[in-house]
């Protein structure tokens, strides 16, 4: 037998050794404040109950913003007259209706329609289709009026060109896009030649770019009408050419650099490129019988129509297709009825009739090319567009490689123009003065007793005053470019599927470096 023993277990009577305290666990480490008070949690609402709050706070939103002149935009908006007026902050009043009751809300929207200034629909109603609420609205010629009056007092560092040039563009006196493109480097021209640089400044470049360049540019977008595609691809043009000016040069020499500069932009961007355009486009016409309609007015088209008539001796016919409000077509008709060309005058709605039966080629023009092809016109060139492809008819689109957009667009919705509403609201077809506007029974047109009549004549007139009666005048719209036969530029007739290519090619920056 072994000599271990089991080892001896401890009795109960043996001390045994304390056991070690707890760690203290981490909501006794943190102890609370005392002069701290936490709110109670907010009761969870119900989906329908989440719903009816926002439509109130929506509510309470553009009830505010459609008392204001200014339309949406504005962050706070005048909703009464005279001492009782109050202020409504849109930014905040989600955040103060929070709290709210509903009742509340609904309650402050009826006080809020009550106390407007016009009353009516004008100030409880917002009259803008919801489609194309996040278009910016059209300025009012009477509103820049005022800022012409006081350009002096306001703005006294702004040349009195920009606004007047704005003035144009607002009231329809220049429409095209190489006659607002023209416009606008004529007068920055015209600004170049009275400005110089303060004698403090480092770099003349900055100071041009800064002090010039953009404040004209934005007066002119913001103020009075969205530039156009080619307005913005002659700005920046002009923007690399101050780029690349050197910072040695003396001010008298780098303002002829950019005076040279912008005139060869417009002879050969666009001179030189009409014609170029007609000469290709004028080969597609037969020699005689032919029969070519054309859309609105556009400087190309008509270029080639003469070119076609008074140089070739070519015998055609065409059917110029016209629509409101502008009426642009009854221009076209009259330098081509001018020069001999025998034409026929009609309106978008009686297009298919003849589309059916006379048409052998249209010919569109463009007021932007985008990149995937789709043709950016005057609004019904879509119309005109379609009609003729589903009776194979072929369409030609002149335009110049300068209004080519690197923009992709699929529809006429996203990026597009609104007009002024009440054009679309007069019926009268009679144009007054070169605005082309529709304001002719509202001013000086017959006698006090004769505007009365012939206003409330009109079933529209009170249009404003209708609750449930909203207006739209698109400016474009997006012609696909499966409708589209081929594109005329100066490189020659392409698809449309080339205009990527064209676009890379013919940019201002490889401009640049070609000349360099």
């Amino acid at each position: 037998m072994s000599n271990q023993t089991a080892p001896s277990l401890p009795t109960v009577n043996e001390a045994s050794p304390a056991p070690a305290p707890a760690p203290a666990t981490k909501k006794e480490k943190k102890a609370k404040p005392a002069n701290i008070v936490i709110p109670p949690k907010k009761p969870k609402l119900s989906k329908a109950e989440r719903r009816a709050l926002q439509e109130a706070q929506r509510a309470s939103k553009s009830g505010g913003a459609g008392g204001g002149h200014g339309g949406g935009k504005s962050g706070v908006s005048k909703v009464g007259g005279g001492e009782n007026s109050s202020l409504a902050s849109v930014s905040g009043d989600g955040s103060r209706s929070r709290g709210k009751s509903i009742d509340e809300d609904k309650k402050k929207d009826a006080t809020d329609g009550e106390d407007g200034d016009n009353g009516g629909a004008d100030s409880g109603e917002d009259k803008t289709v919801p489609l194309f609420s996040h278009l910016p609205r059209p300025k009012a010629p009477l509103e820049l009026h005022h800022q012409l009056s006081s350009i002096n007092n306001q703005q006294s560092n702004l040349h009195p060109a920009i606004p007047t040039l704005g003035h144009l563009y607002l009231t329809h006196s220049l429409l095209g896009g190489n006659a607002r493109c023209r416009a606008m480097l004529q007068t920055f021209a015209l600004l170049l030649q009275a400005y110089t640089p303060p004698p403090t400044t480092r770099d003349f470049r900055h100071d041009l770019d800064h002090n010039l360049l953009k404040p004209a540019f934005q007066y002119w977008t913001t103020q009075c009408r969205p530039h156009s595609v080619s307005m913005g691809n002659a700005f920046t043009f002009l923007k690399l050419a101050v780029a690349n000016l050197e910072r040695e040069l003396d001010w008298d020499e780098a303002r002829e650099i950019l005076l040279e500069s912008m005139d060869a932009y417009v002879t050969e961007r666009i001179e030189y490129a009409g014609k170029a355009i007609s000469r290709h486009a004028g080969r597609k016409i037969k020699q005689k019988g032919d029969v070519i309609l054309v859309f609105g007015k556009s400087e190309v088209i008509n270029s080639l129509l003469l070119d076609a008539a008074l140089v070739d001796k070519k015998t055609f016919r065409v059917i110029v297709v016209d629509s409101r409000p502008l009426l642009e077509a009854r221009d076209t008709l009259q330098i081509l009825s001018r020069a001999g060309i025998p034409c026929t005058y009609v309106l978008l709605n009686a297009l298919s009739y003849l589309m059916m039966r006379e048409v052998t080629k249209v010919f569109l023009g463009a007021s932007a090319l985008m990149s995937n092809g789709s043709v950016l016109s005057r609004v019904g060139t879509a119309c005109v567009a379609l009609l003729a492809n589903s009776n194979h008819i072929p369409v030609l689109v002149g335009c110049e490689s300068y209004k080519i957009c690197n923009r992709v667009q699929l529809e006429s919705i996203t990026g597009n123009e609104l007009g002024d509403a009440d054009e679309v609201a007069c019926t009268d077809c009679a144009r007054v003065g070169p605005s082309n506007r529709w304001n002719g029974m509202m001013e000086g047109c017959g006698s006090g007793e004769e505007k009365i009549e012939r206003k409330d004549e009109d079933v529209l007139a009170d249009w404003k005053d209708q609750p449930n009666l909203k207006l739209l005048n698109l400016m474009y719209d997006l012609t696909p470019s499966d409708f589209v036969t081929g594109i005329v530029t100066e490189v020659g007739i392409l698809p449309p599927s080339s205009v990527a290519v064209l676009l890379r090619e013919m940019s201002p920056e490889s401009a640049f470096k070609i000349n360099e």
